[in-house]
């Protein structure tokens, strides 16, 4: 699994920042998934979040682990427009099914490119994640 992933994943909550005009926006998000090699997350295109992104799809997403580390992380969103994505991430996050389905007109998904992650703990020195 995609090393970036799982650390999103240890979060359980990860919050994702965006920028609205000149106002940053921060978001808490659970949803993270590896598809077709890609770090994936999902939104609905009717939120000011979607709407953010595609403005400028620059995003930071920072969480914090249960053991007291947590990560940084900054990327580019870009839109993937595949209904067998879509469903694989239904099938992968099954929680997600009660928001939304495939052809539904607003199920989105994002993929972050150009990703770039730091692991901190107040013990060590920061660690580069590699995907």
């Amino acid at each position: 699994m995609n090393r970036i992933v799982e650390e999103l994943k240890k979060t359980g909550v990860f919050y994702v920042a965006t920028v609205d005009g000149d106002q940053p926006r921060v978001r808490p998000f659970s949803a993270v998934e590896e598809i077709n090699g890609e770090i994936c997350l999902c939104t609905n295109n009717t939120k000011d979040v979607y709407k953010q992104m595609v403005a400028n799809p620059k995003v930071e997403i920072s969480g914090m682990g249960k053991d007291g580390t947590w990560i940084r992380m900054c990327g580019k969103v870009a839109r993937i427009n595949d209904d067998k994505v879509r469903m694989e991430m239904l099938e992968k996050v099954p929680s997600l099914k009660k928001m939304y389905h495939v052809g539904d007109g607003i199920f989105e998904i994002l993929k972050i490119e150009d990703a770039k992650c730091m692991k901190y703990s107040f013990t060590s020195a920061p660690v580069e994640i590699k995907a």
